[in-house]
């Protein structure tokens, strides 16, 4: 391939690498895996005749989705040995940022889906695609794939927002969680959390953590009374995490960690904290 034919490629190909990517972490969890699928898209776009295909925005997205597809039947195995409890990585979005439709208890709930429901889910219901390019998509009849996308929506409707709260709220809640929980501040903490509040964190045996959910309000206090008497915290920045407000922090050992708060009724009812260093390293670097 000449240097001017690749150059053309990555001209048609480079506008659209977002898209692709957003994709592709929604269908794997990753945002390593996404970046490798879309580059391994782009690989095979450079193989293909382009002046044939009309519309590349859906022919790479067809391609990504495949692949994703691949993965997801390799990545069951991944899911089932890892160590303690698994969460996305998290991506990291500034204050301003729009709060996505996609949060993290959804990609959460997507993981209890079959590859094809996910991604006939993920396509018509979150990307707006019709039946009839899922149906191309993924390879299944435009019925099936209603099928598909109406048993995924069963199963996931109970973990997408129904009252989207005003993100300015949501960052009120966080600064006052992040500074009740790291000051001792137990009455205020008290006052921020749900009763059936819930712990979820993920260090995939590279960091320590409890491997299992710390659940209840009096466990939760507890729980945080108890790691503000050993450790202190530096706050590197608030933002969205997974379209959940939250925080990033350097903690004792120099740990990277990520905290979201998954807010209902101005309580905190989930929180999510990541301390997996091999999933952090996007998260990292973008300080640097």
């Amino acid at each position: 391939m000449t240097s001017a034919s690749s150059q053309s490629a990555a001209a048609a190909f480079d506008p659209l690498r977002p898209d692709l990517i957003r994709v592709a972490y929604r269908m794997l969890g990753s945002v390593a895996d996404a970046e490798d699928v879309v580059q391994d898209a782009f690989l095979r776009w450079l193989g293909v005749d382009r002046e044939a295909v009309r519309e590349p925005a859906a022919f790479l997205r067809r391609i990504v989705t495949r692949l994703c597809l691949d993965r997801l039947k390799s990545a069951r195995h991944g899911r089932e040995t890892y160590v303690g409890l698994w969460l996305p990585e998290p991506v990291v979005e500034p204050e301003e940022s729009g709060l996505d439709d996609v949060t993290l208890p959804l990609l959460l709930a997507l993981e209890r889906l079959s590859p094809l429901e996910r991604a006939a889910f993920l396509l018509h219901d979150v990307f707006g695609l019709d039946f009839e390019e899922v149906e191309k998509t993924i390879g299944r009849e435009a019925a099936a794939c209603r099928q598909l996308a109406s048993r995924a929506r069963a199963h996931v409707r109970a973990d997408r927002p129904r009252y989207p709260m005003p993100k300015e709220r949501g960052f009120e809640i966080a600064e006052a969680f992040f500074a009740a929980s790291r000051n001792g501040d137990t009455e205020r903490l008290r006052a921020l959390l749900a009763a059936d509040v819930t712990i979820y964190a993920d260090g995939g045996g590279k960091a320590p953590t409890r491997r299992a959910p710390v659940i209840g309000f009096d466990n939760v206090t507890r729980f945080f009374a108890a790691v503000f008497a050993v450790t202190k915290s530096r706050l590197v920045q608030y933002g969205l995490i997974n379209g959940l407000p939250g925080f990033v922090t350097i903690e004792p050992g120099d740990v990277l960690q990520t905290t979201a708060l998954e807010i209902v009724d101005g309580r905190v009812v989930a929180i999510y904290a990541v301390r997996n260093p091999e999933k952090l390293k996007h998260v990292a670097s973008a300080l640097h």
